[in-house]
């Protein structure tokens, strides 16, 4: 398949999802951390789950180890050196200070971990990147303005603001004004919605939160109107075929909305969400779609147009992608 030879970015990427197994029981030990794993095929065991919420109580459970600034970089230097043996060279990755401030990690050290190492990368791999700070859409909107709050003194390395955790009960509204805060500071905007929600849940993230881009925003293809829209607007959005087969979100890679929201003329685009816990980094969700060449080679030029790179870095590697 010629994916592997593309250039792509990758737009929908939580750093961390990418905590493999043996990295997870090497931090609990470098750390003194107690974890219920006693090795990593039974770690990687337990990366086993039905739901969103199965997979979040594993996700919170893993973060635990991430104690150090130290810990931050090595994690996502990990995600980056993989991230260039799938000839990514863009991430505009996530990460979700929430889950560990509130375990007494400062925000500082996180942030400053994960930054390091997207500045190591540029410089290294030629790996450009955006850093997206996450609110985890669980807890209330007053955590995340005292986590944005937080953000404040480090808003020169971090590009926008996402939300993500459990989607069911928990609406794109209940954040409108942390989001137009966000906004009048200048950063861009993201929101998962649509995955496990229903297509409103899309239609707010639109409307009430203003957001640029939507993550997942599969069941957007059950309202015609809304594919109509995205399609007008060319609202990137950043889906996810392995994670949301292991979630449940779709009965089969056969059944995945991804081609034919392809085909009706929307920016979709291809990303591995949490690829530690899903069995697959960015090449390997394209494989799973089984998409011919002209079909991959579309994809990876969306993954350019729905970023948040300048128009003409776009231009430069949107030609890279069709000389293919």
């Amino acid at each position: 398949m010629i994916i592997g030879r593309l250039p792509k970015a990758e737009l929908h990427l939580h750093l961390e999802g990418t905590l493999e197994p043996e990295m997870m029981l090497a931090l609990a030990q470098r750390n003194g951390v107690p974890i219920r794993f006693r090795s990593v095929e039974e770690a990687r065991s337990a990366y086993r789950f039905g739901s969103l919420q199965d997979f979040l109580d594993l996700y919170y459970e893993g973060m635990s180890v991430l104690r150090t600034e130290r810990d931050f970089y090595d994690l996502a230097w990990a995600y980056l050196e993989r991230a260039k043996e799938n000839n990514v060279v863009h991430a505009e990755v996530f990460f979700d200070p929430q889950g560990h401030t509130a375990r007494g990690v400062p925000f500082a050290a996180v942030f400053g971990g994960i930054r390091r190492a997207l500045d190591d990368a540029e410089t290294r791999l030629g790996i450009s990147s955006r850093l997206i700070l996450c609110f985890l859409r669980h807890l209330d909107e007053d955590d995340a303005q005292r986590t944005l709050d937080a953000a404040l003194p480090h808003l020169e390395g971090i590009a926008g603001v996402g939300l993500d955790s459990s989607e069911r009960g928990h609406p794109p509204s209940k954040f409108a004004r942390v989001f137009a805060r966000a906004r009048s500071l200048g950063l861009r905007l993201v929101a998962h919605a649509g995955e496990e929600g229903p297509a409103e849940y899309v239609r707010e993230a639109l409307d009430v939160l203003g957001v640029d881009r939507i993550d997942h925003g599969n069941r957007a293809v059950e309202d015609p109107a809304l594919v109509a829209r995205l399609r007008e607007l060319q609202i990137g959005l950043t889906m996810c075929p392995l994670s949301n087969l292991r979630l449940g979100v779709v009965p089969s890679l056969a059944a995945h909305p991804l081609p034919r929201l392809l085909e009706a003329g929307l920016l979709v685009t291809v990303n591995s969400d949490d690829p530690a816990y899903f069995g697959g980094y960015v090449d390997d969700n394209y494989r799973a779609l089984g998409l011919g060449e002209a079909a991959q080679r579309h994809l990876a030029a969306n993954s350019f147009r729905a970023s948040f790179l300048p128009e003409e870095v776009k231009r430069h590697w949107i030609d890279v992608v069709n000389s293919f």
